[in-house]
């Protein structure tokens, strides 16, 4: 089978384990007082990197029955990584890494690995017929430690061979996992050790691409000396050998090795501020894979490891902080970059926007997060608040009801009345927004705690911030100042908890609106550094207003996720009709609608007139009215075209 017959690029073999990374940077490990939990393992990490620069990347591995398990395999299948070869382990947890920044060059590192998942794995559990799909197989170094993977990497390494296809060689030397350097030493770097190099070599002449840092070429060769160790190497494989050398990057030998790594054929490389070293390595392997499976020249394929070793160092983690190409791209093509590159907006929004977990060709959602409108209705009814609690819980089964798994269906609950129903809401595939403002507030106010971003911590990743700001553009200066300075806290707490954002748009009432009013404020908006993945906004009948906000959109942030329309209690038959007017523009995906559907079940339900069932049969009528109605608007447009 030739390499463009291959149904896979590149199927990664080893580590595969949850990082837990101390959030606190400049500090022991001792003192860190939060972790964020991130996809790790080299192997992992490059096949996670190589999915995101467009390969199409497997991988093989063994993970726990476990919740940390479930999460690896889920990661992976958002990333695109193909999961056939990953094997639950009911015997053994999953491998856990602790990681934290001590300082510009430690980085402590704790692997909790006895008897990990991972390292379980033996050539049993391999897919002949599915390694032998792929253009090339990588295997890796930390799995030569012991026989059963040692065995399970030479088996896949030679059934690459034997179908044509090529294997790639990490070196990835951690003493600690051979047991040559204590356990609070696992950001050791190298031990020299010849049973390891012994080890190590057996594989060499079935490489056809051997990467490593110096100190890995010198465990790999058995010397310290650089140049002896790579002439060590060769005498042993005619495999293309990359060395990596930091901040230098990188120098790549295909024959004979010459007197100085200076002499190796090199790309570009790139000066950045070091934040953070680790997955660097990863990133290394996944740029220069992409050019080297795609016939890049060798120096080409220098210059992508490079770069995307280079934006790696510069943010926290591993597989998350892997560029996408359409990233890698923008990084090249500019030559102003800041040292500091998380400085640099343009770039860190590009890889926010491209890594985002799910595409919405449509959505719509049920919305069932008010709360001063609950307080209200229950004050008048005379109920306690209890009921309002018991009443939200109905909106996910009548949503359930139409939505029947469909992940481009959702649910808009808030934290105060409808904490049990977000609960519930995780089990489901559903999008899942929840409400930061303060009801009715202007100048726009918070919930919970004064620092929104301590708030936010405390919800889970997959609760899209909602927040509706009563906002004009020609709003009185002080006030526009303040709710502006309010939006962008909350932008910035959101990109630094990985939270999606959507802001919700409402001119104030008596307010002037006309076919450009809220253009004028999506654009004003933008122009002071908001760039929300979501909008949410009112439903208007005037196609030009229609246009003129997909144009504000378009030429400011054309990786919005898009529009949804609000509802603002408008009769059922009205909001139909707007409907038409929407349905045209392609940057509007659905709509989030409360009050219309939920108000009058709620009153019948609360007084008693029906019962849970009738509520929920009742939400889940009118919900499906809208949608339904949606559906017919988007195929008349469709049918038109």
């Amino acid at each position: 089978m030739g390499q463009s017959e291959k149904s896979l690029d590149l199927i990664a073999l080893g580590r595969s384990s949850v990082d837990l990374y101390g959030q606190q940077a400049g500090g022991r490990l001792e003192d860190m007082a939060s972790f964020a939990k991130y996809v790790g393992g080299s192997p992992t990490n490059t096949a996670v990197g190589g999915a995101r620069l467009g390969l199409k990347t497997g991988l093989v591995t063994r993970v726990g029955a476990d919740h940390m398990g479930r999460f690896l395999r889920e990661e992976l299948d958002r990333e695109g990584v193909d999961t056939h070869g990953v094997i639950s382990d009911a015997d053994r947890l999953t491998a856990l890494v602790m990681l934290g920044i001590r300082d510009r060059e430690n980085f402590p590192l704790i692997f909790y690995r006895e008897n990990c998942a991972d390292m379980a794995l033996t050539e049993a559990d391999l897919d002949e017929t599915w390694i032998k799909s792929a253009g090339a197989v990588l295997i890796n170094g930390t799995h030569l430690s012991q026989p059963g993977v040692f065995a399970a990497s030479l088996a896949a390494a030679r059934w690459a061979r034997e179908a044509g296809g090529r294997v790639i060689f990490d070196i990835d030397y951690r003493p600690v996992l051979w047991g040559l350097a204590e356990r609070d030493m696992g950001e050791n770097r190298f031990v020299a050790d010849p049973a390891v190099t012994r080890r190590l070599q057996q594989v060499l002449p079935l490489c056809d691409l051997i990467v490593g840092t110096e100190e890995e070429i010198h465990i790999l060769g058995g010397t310290t000396d650089s140049i002896a160790a790579l002439r060590a190497v060769r005498a042993q494989s005619a495999a293309l050998i990359v060395c990596k050398r930091g901040a230098l990057g990188c120098a790549a030998f295909e024959g004979a090795i010459p007197d100085s790594l200076d002499d190796g054929v090199r790309g570009e490389s790139f000066s950045v501020e070091v934040f953070n070293v680790l997955g660097a390595g990863d990133a290394f392997m996944a740029g220069f894979a992409r050019g080297w499976l795609r016939g890049e020249s060798i120096a080409a394929c220098c210059t992508l490891g490079n770069a995307c070793g280079a934006i790696v160092v510069s943010r926290h983690g591993c597989a998350p902080a892997m560029p996408t190409w359409v990233e890698l791209t923008e990084f090249l093509a500019k030559r102003d970059r800041p040292f500091r590159l998380r400085d640099d907006a343009m770039l860190e929004h590009l890889h926010w926007a491209t890594t985002r977990r799910r595409d919405y060709p449509s959505l719509t959602v049920l919305a069932v997060d008010h709360r001063s409108q609950f307080e209200e209705l229950a004050d008048e009814l005379g109920v306690g608040l209890d009921k309002v609690e018991r009443f939200k819980q109905l909106a996910l089964p009548a949503l359930h009801r139409i939505a029947a798994g469909d992940p481009g269906f959702g649910v808009l609950l808030d934290g105060r009345y409808g904490f049990d129903a977000l609960a519930a809401a995780a089990d489901h595939p559903y999008w899942i927004g929840r409400p930061i403002e303060l009801p009715k507030s202007r100048p726009l106010e918070f919930e919970g705690s004064a620092d929104v971003a301590t708030e936010l911590a405390e919800w889970p990743l997959d609760h899209v911030v909602k927040c509706l700001v009563f906002y004009h553009p020609d709003d009185e200066p002080v006030l526009r100042a303040r709710q502006e300075r309010q939006l962008l806290r909350l932008f910035d707490a959101c990109r630094k908890t990985r939270h999606e954002l959507l802001v919700e748009v409402i001119a104030p009432a008596g307010s002037d609106v006309d076919a450009m009013t809220i253009a004028r404020a999506i654009r004003r908006l933008y122009a002071i550094g908001l760039k929300p993945d979501w909008w949410k906004l009112e439903p208007v009948s005037d196609p030009d207003a229609w246009r003129n906000i997909e144009a504000a959109v378009a030429e400011n942030d054309p990786w919005c996720r898009g529009v949804v329309l609000l509802g603002l209690s408008t009769p059922i038959p009205q909001l139909i009709e707007s409907f038409d007017a929407a349905a045209g523009v392609g940057i509007v995906k659905g709509f989030a609608v409360g009050r219309t559907i939920f108000y009058d079940v709620a009153r019948d339900w609360l007084t008693g007139a029906i019962d849970d069932a009738g509520a929920v049969d009742a939400l889940a009528d009118r919900f499906k009215l809208l949608v339904d109605a949606w559906r017919k608007a988007r195929a008349r447009v469709e049918k038109a075209a």
